[in-house]
């Protein structure tokens, strides 16, 4: 199954974001290698970002995401995790 992470920054995001880039991007290393995530990468809005991750069950996608630093470190303020149905382009 698939799911969709949107991670909206908070109002320190932009001064965070460069000292945890580095351990959030290894975090999410393992998850990539494994063929797990499907697209990622900030919104060029200034938004946050979106991760589109999948996996068997959510609690699998929760745990990463509890375990982010940009969540754990305060980039996110907020994150939402959504089951997600692709329609195009057909799986």
């Amino acid at each position: 199954m698939l799911y969709v992470i949107i991670g909206r920054d908070s109002p320190r995001a932009q001064e965070l974001r460069p000292t945890l880039r580095e351990s959030h991007l290894a975090h999410l290393g393992p998850f990539v290698e494994a063929g797990k995530i499907r697209i990622a990468g900030p919104l060029t809005d200034g938004a946050g970002s979106l991760i589109v991750v999948e996996a068997d069950a959510r609690d699998e996608v929760q745990a990463m995401v509890d375990g982010d630093p940009y969540v754990t470190g305060g980039v996110f303020e907020s994150v939402e995790l959504h089951p997600f149905k692709q329609v195009f382009p057909a799986p």
